[in-house]
Order: structure tokens, then sequence, then C-alpha cells
């Protein structure tokens, strides 16, 4: 309990960081006492959304992470891994090669919608083509990975088919940002399926941690190891999807937060499921701090996904050699 409180702290500071730096300088006492000015506009229309984004697809995509590594065995299993990512990032290609990004549909924009649907037929597709497998949660790896790669050809098909311009927003997309969409319904939608995705994740916590005696004994064990692996599938890439959905890919977080907690506070998953929530939340509020900051160097704001690499990048080598 007690780290669960620091966690929220960092996650607290890392939010106020978050509101405090932007690309243009804003007086805090005359955001809170003066409702008319432009400091009370671009702090609470402007920052605060794309602060609340970050740390809720943060946090969701580091619990992603977390479980994704513990049903699969596998250390570098993260969020994008299952293909998710590839059936979100080519179903939002197609809507914007078809200049439909921007269209709204029952006053949502088509793009999100766009980007959720594929995500989901990629989960649908590689759960059909993995539940055949020798062994499930090796299937569904490989399974992740080709459709991935076959999402990914088919983006760069599309790139070569549409004009520059509709290119450029294509590359926007695919590298990830925080910049919320004009939809009022996109921060509530992601923070929903975050919080349906981490209920159903840490009320398995403990089965979880059974999977790394291996699928067997776990099952002598009383563990449904096949329920379990398809209700965390399904959990993850519906939080994964709706993320993505909303801001594009952002990788790293997921990879890198779990790493760095379970090697200071162990592979128990029931401590630390709680603990990826607010740790990923300020990781990717602060890689975002940072990238706005960078705004008066470059006089650019680099997407938060280009952030989130370069730092994410260098930091898991680092974790790998220490782990040496």
């Amino acid at each position: 309990m007690k780290r669960v409180v620091v966690a929220l702290v960092v996650l607290a500071l890392a939010c106020a960081l978050g509101l405090a730096i932007g690309t243009s300088d804003v007086s805090l006492h005359r955001a809170i006492f003066d409702a008319a000015s432009n400091d009370r506009t671009v702090l609470v229309e402007l920052r605060l959304p794309r602060v609340l984004l970050g740390a809720v697809a943060g946090g969701g995509l580091a619990a992603v992470g977390v479980a994704f590594q513990s049903v699969l065995r596998n250390p570098l299993a993260e969020p994008y891994v299952l293909g998710v990512s590839g059936g979100a990032a080519l179903g939002a290609t197609v809507a914007i090669a078809l200049g439909v990004a921007s269209t709204t549909l029952l006053g949502a924009e088509i793009l999100p919608i766009a980007a959720l649907a594929g995500g989901l037929a990629a989960t649908a597709l590689v759960y059909f083509l993995a539940r055949r497998g020798p062994e499930s949660g090796t299937s569904i790896l490989l399974a992740g990975i080709v459709v991935n790669a076959i999402a990914s050809a088919g983006i760069t098909f599309l790139k070569t088919l549409v004009p520059e311009r509709v290119a450029q927003d294509m590359l926007f997309w695919l590298v990830g940002f925080l910049d919320t969409p004009a939809s009022s319904w996109a921060l509530p939608l992601v923070a929903t399926w975050v919080a349906i995705g981490s209920i159903v994740l840490l009320r398995d916590a403990g089965r979880l941690n059974l999977l790394a005696l291996g699928s067997d004994q776990a099952g002598h064990l009383g563990v449904d190891v096949v329920a379990l692996e398809r209700r965390t599938l399904v959990a993850c890439s519906l939080v994964v999807g709706a993320i993505v959905s909303v801001t594009g890919l952002i990788g790293f977080v997921g990879l890198i937060v779990p790493h760095a907690l379970r090697r200071t506070m162990g592979p128990d998953v029931r401590r630390l499921l709680p603990m990826s929530l607010p740790i990923g939340g300020a990781a990717l509020v602060a890689c975002d701090a940072l990238g706005r900051a960078l705004f008066h160097v470059v006089h650019q704001t680099p997407p938060v996904g280009a952030v989130t690499a370069l730092v994410g990048g260098p930091l898991f080598l680092a974790l790998l050699r220490r782990a040496r």
C-alpha cells in the first residue's frame, strides 16, 4: 500500500509538470482566478485533457504489458505484440487514405472508429489462427507477429498510393500523439475501457502468477488456463485498441515500465499490476512534457511516440545490461 501511495504521488507530480510545461508560458494565477483569460483556456481546454489522456493511456499500456508478459511467459512481450496495433494502424490508414478520417458518424470522428475496428478484427484473426496451436501462449505470440507483419505491409502499400500530404498524415498517426481529438467522447471512452480491462486483470492477478509455473502445473492447481488466456487476451486487446484508436502507436511504455517494476519489486503480478497503472501514466505524461519542453530548443513539438522510443530504447538496453 505504501508503494502505491508513492506511485500516486509520482503520477500527481508528473501531471503537475505536464500542466506547467508547454509551448507558451501560462500564468497559474490568471488561469485560476480569471475565467475569461487565455491562460485558463490553455490550461483547462488544451493541457489538462492532454495530461489526463497521457495518464490513462500510459497506465493502460503498462498494465497490459505486465499481463502479456505473464500470460505469454515472455519478458519481451508488450502491448502491441498481438497484432492489435497493426490492425488499428491499418484501419486508421485506410480511413486517412480514403479521405474520411475527419468525417463524423453520429457525432464521432471516423478515424478512431476505424482504428478500433481494425484492432478488434486483428485480435479476432490472431485468436482464430492460434486456437489450435500446440501451446497457446507461443501460438498467440507467433500469430500476432504474423498479423502485425501483414498489416505493416498493407500500410506501406497504401502509403505508396496516396499523395505526399496524405502520407504525412499517416506518418504522424503512426508515430503516436496525445493531441486530444475534437470529439468529447474520446477521453471517457479510453478511460472506460482501461478501467474495465484493469479490473479484469487485477481480478486474475493471482492466476497469472501461477502461469509462471507452466500451463500443466497451473492446470493441476485448479487454473483454467485456456479460459484465463482468452479472458486476458480479450481484456488487453480492448484496452490497447481503445488507446491506439485515439493516440496512435506509442511504443516502449508497455515494455519498459513492467521491466523496471519487476526489477525493483519482483515478479508478483498482484503487486506489479496496481503499481503499473500510476507509474505507466507518469512515464507517458513525463515523456510528453519533455517533448513540449523541446519546442523551445528545436521550435517543433516531436510526437510523444518518438520521445518514448528515444528515451525507452536506451533505458531498456541499460536494464538488459544490468540484468546480465
